[in-house]
């Protein structure tokens, strides 16, 4: 349904969501790029070589509305930065750009993002995304964590998506152990999956969570992840790489502020937000993106998610994904910080937000 489907430029073939796994920091310098990337970026070019124009890379979800509505509207180009997207067959590569300093900055889920740091790469989080709309849905007759003992849970591997259900069992005194946890490549097949009763539970994103619920008679919401983590909990976050913080402070503020008076406009008219998007970004209704969307909106200030890091963190670091807690640098709000102060008119009429 959200899979990305724009034209002969900007086109992405989903290997998973967004479906980065432990790879090696020195892998991913090393790794053999699809030749249109290689023709697209150049070979050896590491960071964008004009400084007013920002080579990003995203995914294919809701929290990628930001960044997708900062590009189609032009929203940098009033603090002279110009975003271009940067896609790759596959979303493996799209982190793997990112992780190999072969692009400026990304959306990505907090799990690939800690996955990077804690193989070394140089990037930070800078501001947020999109927040909540990972949804664990189960089939009919199971309404609790202690139904889903013996069952069979299909999500992707080392990402939000998995260290929701993952969180959600612990919770309840449970673990991988007592499921079968299938992993599978996209999203659409994933939903598919589900809706066809190849597995009992699916934790998808937004709006294939929706799809899932609506598609499969009887079929229950176990957890939002409001009910883990609390309203706000991120899912995907803006990260820059370090070089272009150090070498170009601005450029990095003046997308977070595109981003931001993105969250604006959305909150002002989110019909017009999705209308513009539908059909290019989302392949879905219009009706049936509007609802996934209250259910997972924008929100550029995700300071109050500083904990939430450290805390997923530690999870994923249980669940064997990575070795070290992610480190109190890799979240770097000072940018934002910077841009609340230089905007303070856009920020004070944000609904979402942590102050």
């Amino acid at each position: 349904m959200c899979d990305r489907c724009g034209n002969t430029h900007e086109k992405i073939m989903e290997a998973s969501r967004r479906g980065f796994l432990k790879t090696g920091f020195g892998a991913l310098a090393a790794v053999a790029l699809p030749s249109g990337v290689v023709q697209l970026m150049g070979a050896g070019e590491a960071f964008a070589a004009d400084p007013t124009t920002l080579k990003a890379t995203h995914g294919s979800g809701l929290c990628n509305l930001g960044i997708f509505l900062a590009k189609e509207r032009k929203l940098a180009e009033a603090d002279s930065v110009n975003l271009e997207f940067v896609v790759a067959p596959t979303t493996t590569d799209v982190v793997t750009l990112f992780g190999a300093g072969i692009v400026d900055v990304s959306v990505i889920p907090y799990s690939n993002f800690f996955t990077l740091v804690d193989q070394g790469a140089p990037v930070k989080i800078v501001a947020g995304a999109g927040v909540q709309g990972c949804v664990l849905v189960a089939a009919e007759g199971i309404t609790d964590a202690a139904g889903l003992k013996g069952k069979s849970i299909g999500t992707f591997q080392a990402d939000t998506l998995e260290v929701l259900p993952y969180d959600y069992l612990v919770k309840a005194g449970l673990s991988f152990a007592d499921v079968e946890v299938k992993y599978f490549n996209t999203s659409p097949e994933l939903a598919a999956a589900f809706i066809a009763g190849a597995i009992d539970a699916v934790c998808h994103i937004e709006p294939y969570a929706t799809q899932c619920l609506t598609e499969r008679a009887g079929s229950t919401v176990l957890s939002d992840g409001i009910d883990l983590y609390g309203a706000g909990y991120s899912d995907c976050v803006l990260a820059a790489a370090t070089p272009l913080i150090e070498s170009n402070r601005d450029a990095v503020k003046a997308l977070i502020k595109a981003m931001m008076t993105a969250q604006s406009q959305s909150e002002a008219d989110v019909g017009a937000a999705l209308e513009q998007t539908v059909g290019t970004y989302y392949k879905t209704s219009i009706e049936a993106l509007t609802l996934a969307q209250s259910r997972q909106p924008i929100m550029i200030d995700q300071r109050l998610n500083t904990q939430f890091f450290k805390d997923r963190s530690a999870s994923m670091q249980s669940m064997g994904y990575v070795k070290n807690l992610v480190p109190d640098d890799a979240v770097d709000w000072t940018l934002l910080e910077e841009v609340i102060a230089e905007n303070a008119d856009l920020y004070a009429g944000l609904k979402l937000k942590s102050a």
